[in-house]
């Protein structure tokens, strides 16, 4: 695993994006996280609690539809910008005179206890992040033991076009680059976390026009490498983008279309029984020994 991870993140800029980022799900957000919660078919565990880390850049649509998986279960709601809060509380909050407050889950805008969350929820979030162990830390924290983790988030190959056309024109990095999916891997067990599973997909984005391509680069993210061009760009080089654009994205089996690749990147882990810190001299409780071997027996069923 690198040393350096994650790779290329100006911790600054990433502080900044999540600030400014718009309190919308993107469109390709939305299709993610509808791909990983078909997913949720191969988990054997009903959550009786849950919690959406950042659902409004996450995918709106796609909590909607946990929430209607789950309807029984409670369900927590992660934002720490409050322009994003203000946008939570809109979508999802119930006020007390709602007839639809007294019936089923309620959903909680605060961070969960640590311990109480059987399945833990972040689509889209981690490639941001300056910081990513410190996140997932977070999130095994928040689990129940035998609680799992569910995340997506991209992967190094994504917009390898873009990223090829700025090495061709001589410009600074198009991006910063994506963590691989097995340092994922390694980070989810340094977590803390057991059985992590990871998975890939890649597809294909076609766009008619480069502007339309730039609107939806600009609705995920932004470059945040630490040697990314550092002034404004003037209209002549924006001219001279759209040019190369044309030139080297466009495919024509597409008629002609834009086309850009999304490396999508899946994970799964579950949080296991604490371990027992063993000294010269080693005391566990009845109580404490009764509680992992139950925990076994159900990890052994699940």
């Amino acid at each position: 695993m690198s040393e350096h991870l994650p790779p290329t993140i100006d911790p600054i800029a990433a502080a900044r994006w999540q600030q400014a980022a718009p309190a919308q799900s993107p469109w390709l957000h939305e299709e993610v996280g509808r791909r990983m919660e078909a997913r949720l078919q191969w988990i054997c565990r009903t959550p009786g609690t849950w919690c959406d880390w950042q659902p409004v850049r996450g995918g709106m649509q796609v909590h909607a539809a946990l929430a209607q998986r789950y309807a029984q279960a409670q369900c927590y709601v992660v934002e720490p910008v409050p322009r994003m809060q203000t946008v939570a509380q809109e979508q999802w909050a119930k006020p007390w005179w709602s007839p639809s407050r007294w019936g089923g889950a309620k959903t909680l805008m605060e961070m969960p206890a640590a311990g109480s969350v059987d399945m833990l929820w972040a689509n889209m979030l981690l490639h941001n992040q300056a910081q990513p162990v410190q996140m997932l830390k977070q999130w095994h924290e928040a689990l129940a033991v035998d609680g799992f983790v569910m995340f997506s988030c991209l992967g190094p190959d994504t917009a390898k076009e873009m990223r090829a056309l700025y090495e061709r024109m001589g410009w600074p990095a198009a991006g910063h680059s994506f963590t691989d999916m097995h340092d994922w891997g390694d980070m989810l067990v340094q977590a803390g976390f057991a059985e992590p599973v990871m998975d890939m997909e890649t597809i294909t984005l076609t766009f008619a026009s480069p502007e339309r391509l730039l609107q939806e680069l600009r609705e995920l993210g932004c470059n945040l490498h630490p040697q990314r061009f550092s002034g404004l760009r003037g209209r002549a080089w924006l001219a001279q983008l759209h040019a190369a654009m044309g030139e080297h994205l466009r495919v024509d089996h597409s008629e002609g279309q834009l086309a850009l690749s999304f490396e999508l990147v899946y994970g799964h882990a579950f949080k296991p029984v604490p371990r027992v810190a063993v000294d010269s001299e080693s005391s566990v409780s009845l109580d404490q020994m009764r509680s992992m071997l139950k925990q076994g027996r159900e990890q052994g069923l699940r």
